[in-house]
């Protein structure tokens, strides 16, 4: 499973790294910056929490 961010669409709400923030860094710019987006399935609940909260709707599951 991959996690993906449109970086068109994320405006830096950082709810995600509030979710994963071993995943998840919003950075000064304010774009977030996923580190290992290759994500093990021990890891789906907690991504599929970010992809659902995220208010950008800027995140997405890949399997």
């Amino acid at each position: 499973m991959r996690v993906e961010v449109d970086l068109d669409k994320c405006t830096g709400h950082g709810i995600c790294e509030s979710i994963a923030e071993d995943v998840f860094e919003v950075r000064d710019d304010g774009i977030v910056q996923i580190n290992g987006n290759e994500r093990p399935e021990s890891d789906r609940d907690r991504m599929q929490q970010a992809v659902t909260q995220c208010p950008a709707a800027a995140l997405r599951l890949v399997d």
